[in-house]
């Protein structure tokens, strides 16, 4: 079973037992105040496996199931797969906590900020995706023809960067923008030589 489905099987338990008990929902989901003043630390890596309803977890997982594969056989191709393995699951797992450091650098004394979903983190999986392969089509809802990843990527960012300073609807764009960034710099820390290879996929 690829890490990928073990990722999904385990957000989707989480988040429907979270679906019927508040209790579970109200002690996993993220919450900058509590994490600062109350130092339940946990709140920056539990949210991520909380979901606010079917569709908010459906659309998560199904855009991971796609790009998390890609991204997965890149990295055993790359590291091997021991190594990709654990790699492919520090960056998932990192970029849960590493998405939402602005909303708690933000929120930080506003105690009714809260939020939930793995976005972030599937930014994250997504941009790697981009990285490997720019050329791949995406496409996004309405639009019904796909659009080249490295056409995409950059939009993405400016439209999170514009939603995130407009702050008119209850969407972490910010954790979008900072997981998409993360899903960028991850494996080009852990192997700068493939800057040089989405270049080439460019052909530049």
């Amino acid at each position: 079973m690829s890490a990928t489905l073990v990722i999904i099987i385990l957000t989707a338990l989480v988040s429907v037992v979270c679906f019927y008990s508040s209790d579970s929902f109200g002690g996993l989901m993220f919450n900058a105040y509590a994490v600062k003043h109350e130092k339940q630390w946990h709140r920056m890596f539990t949210y991520g496996f909380v979901h606010s309803g079917w569709g908010h977890l459906f659309f998560n997982m199904l855009t991971l199931y796609f790009f998390g594969s890609v991204v997965e056989q890149y990295f055993a191709a790359i590291w091997g797969d021991m190594t990709g393995l654990v790699l492919y699951l520090a960056l998932y797992m990192s970029a849960i906590i590493v998405s939402t450091i602005g909303d708690f650098i933000k929120f930080r004394n506003d105690p009714n900020y809260n939020a939930v979903g793995a976005s972030g983190a599937v930014s994250a999986i997504l941009f790697a995706a981009i990285l490997f392969e720019p050329k791949m089509g995406i496409y996004i809802y309405l639009i019904p023809f796909a659009i080249p990843g490295y056409i995409f990527a950059p939009l993405y960012l400016l439209y999170c960067w514009y939603m995130d300073k407009r702050g008119t609807d209850n969407i972490g764009h910010s954790a979008h923008f900072w997981g998409a960034l993360y899903g960028l710099i991850f494996p080009l820390i852990c192997r700068p030589a493939i800057f040089g290879y989405f270049l080439s996929q460019l052909g530049l």
